[in-house]
């Protein structure tokens, strides 16, 4: 639920708040039902008749919600939820402060850190600096000398947001060590997680990949991706240095072909995703946390192709449709045009309708994507079940 959240203020940033209040509130006050009495922990397991379960909760549960909380500390359309997100963030701090593995920690100073920019100080900002001191411990404890670069032993899941941490709070408290050491982790992480051929293909989960041991190319995992555009895009915000934009340009392009199977992971005209891809395609299945990373994946590219030039020829056309996190199946929502975002088709890649085979005749469902064909941005409405030529600019009107 947390992560659901997230898509919720990612969401509303195109909506608006109102569209996406409704699931925002459902999804805090889920968080604030999960606190366990005054523990300042999250608990992570439900009963099937909703009652919380007795025992240790999750590091990363607690600290994603941390994150979560931290976001929507900065909801500024709304005292209440606002209100209500940095009490529930200031309950979590005991917590916070009890986090021993690198991920977790990881997750809460990122949230520390939004919570900080939204207006929180005092114990917050101890927690923030606290949680930064540990952090960077950890990782500098980790490190041995060789050729692994890496602070554990293994690399597992949702690498890049320890890299993505220590160059957020190291570039929020001023430290440049800090920094330097998460550039130099996510630079490693870009390096073996990008193939031979250009396209991202990140470690997968049958056996990770243990230092002095065999990588295991499947089942890669969207988390995967969705971390590594995250990092890249912290680091682009910091730097500037333009090869971050070509990263997080790749990790969105292995949701939509561009990956080891040449396969589409993501599932635009449901908002959902593929839960990995395996040696034969892709998993079948269409789990929330896929689809959740899917949708933030989504989100950031939109946000960093509007404020970037058309320049950028290695860029996937990006899908427009957005909605929020509810099913609305039956209703039309026109109201809410979306621009496209600017986007440039390279003559060196392929087209999304170029490679599909033969144009058929007659009219079709429009194409999951979009993308500039001349020199002025289209507008795109929503329209249910629509069916246009191949070239045409209406889409199916829901994404969830």
């Amino acid at each position: 639920m947390a992560r659901a959240l997230l898509v919720d203020l990612l969401h509303a940033a195109e909506l608006g708040w109102a569209e996406v209040a409704p699931s925002a509130w459902r999804a805090i006050r889920f968080l604030e039902s999960a606190f366990a009495g005054n523990s300042g922990r999250v608990r992570n397991f439900r009963g099937t008749v909703g009652d919380w379960l007795i025992g240790p909760s999750s590091e990363d549960a607690h600290a994603r919600a941390m994150m979560a909380l931290g976001q929507a500390a900065g909801v500024v359309a709304d005292d209440r939820f606002r209100s209500l997100a940095m009490s529930l963030f200031e309950r979590g701090l005991p917590g916070t402060v009890q986090l021993r593995c690198l991920r977790p920690q990881a997750a809460a100073l990122i949230g520390c850190d939004a919570a900080v920019r939204s207006g929180l100080g005092g114990e917050t900002e101890a927690t923030y600096r606290r949680l930064a001191a540990t952090l960077w411990h950890g990782v500098e404890s980790g490190m041995t000398p060789g050729p692994w670069p890496w602070p554990e032993t293994v690399l597992t899941y949702e690498n890049g947001l320890i890299p993505r941490a220590l160059i957020i709070g190291g570039h929020r408290l001023g430290y440049p060590h800090m920094v330097r050491r998460g550039l130099d982790l996510l630079d490693w992480l870009v390096d073996v997680e990008t193939s031979t051929t250009g396209h991202l293909s990140v470690v997968g989960n049958a056996g990770w990949w243990a230092r002095d041991g065999v990588r295991a190319r499947y089942d890669q995992q969207p988390i995967e991706a969705t971390a590594l555009l995250l990092a890249a895009e912290a680091a682009l915000e910091v730097t500037g240095d333009e090869d971050h934009r070509s990263t997080m340009e790749r990790c969105y392009g292995w949701f939509l072909g561009r990956n080891d199977g040449d396969v589409v992971i993501a599932r635009p005209e449901r908002g959902a995703c593929h839960d990995g891809l395996t040696p034969s395609g892709v998993n079948r299945n269409q789990g929330a946390e896929s689809s959740l990373m899917w949708l933030i994946a989504l989100e950031r590219i939109r946000q960093l192709r509007r404020t970037s030039d058309a320049r950028t020829c290695d860029a996937v056309p990006v899908h427009v449709p957005l909605r929020p996190l509810r099913r609305r199946m039956g209703s039309s929502n026109a109201a809410h045009a979306i621009p496209s975002s600017r986007l440039r088709t390279c003559p060196t890649r392929p087209t999304p309708s170029s490679t599909r085979g033969p144009p058929r005749s007659g009219p079709r469902r429009s194409s999951l994507f979009a993308w500039k064909t001349s020199g002025a941005s289209r507008t795109f409405t929503w329209r249910a079940a629509s069916t246009v030529s191949p070239t045409g600019a209406s889409i199916p009107h829901h994404c969830w």
